[in-house]
């Protein structure tokens, strides 16, 4: 079992070790950002990594604290699923509704999952990474096909 503290830095060294991979990774060792995050160039849209004890996440996260704007992109995106999906041969999960336990905020996720992967165990962290990497860009490319007709929609 880790004190609070060592899961902190097991956490740090997670992150610097991912970085890390990232900078040697054939498909992003040439770009200065690996990453759109929260630079998706819509209000309160933001891709997110996530893991725990038992599996790890690649997120799209709709964020806005106002519900119906929240509510209007997840239903586009859902209009756009089919390419929202593409490459995705299990598809995504699409969640109306989580609430994030770090903030408590209601958001509306569309995400793809990892199972069977503990962030605990070092060995396990290749997969987690390589999992991550494919995802995110797949993922990251789905959004950027439709994101200024989103970007129209939120307009109306």
């Amino acid at each position: 079992m880790y004190s609070k503290e060592e899961l902190r830095q097991l956490n740090i060294l997670f992150w610097e070790k991912f970085g890390q991979f990232c900078s040697v990774h054939p498909e992003l060792r040439h770009k200065t950002r690996k990453w759109m995050l929260h630079r998706t160039k819509v209000k309160d849209v933001a891709f997110r990594f996530e893991v725990n004890r038992e599996n790890a996440k690649v997120i799209l996260e709709l964020g806005s604290r106002n519900e119906g704007l929240r509510l209007k992109a997840y239903e586009f995106l859902e209009r756009y699923k089919v390419v929202m999906e593409e490459g995705f041969k299990l598809g995504l999960n699409w969640e109306f509704f989580h609430e994030r336990e770090d903030s408590h905020k209601a958001v509306c996720r569309i995400y793809t999952q990892l199972n069977n992967v503990d962030l605990h165990r070092q060995n396990q962290w290749p997969d987690i990474f390589n999992f991550f990497i494919e995802n995110m860009s797949r993922l990251e490319n789905n959004f950027l096909s439709i994101r200024d007709l989103l970007l129209e929609e939120l307009k109306h």
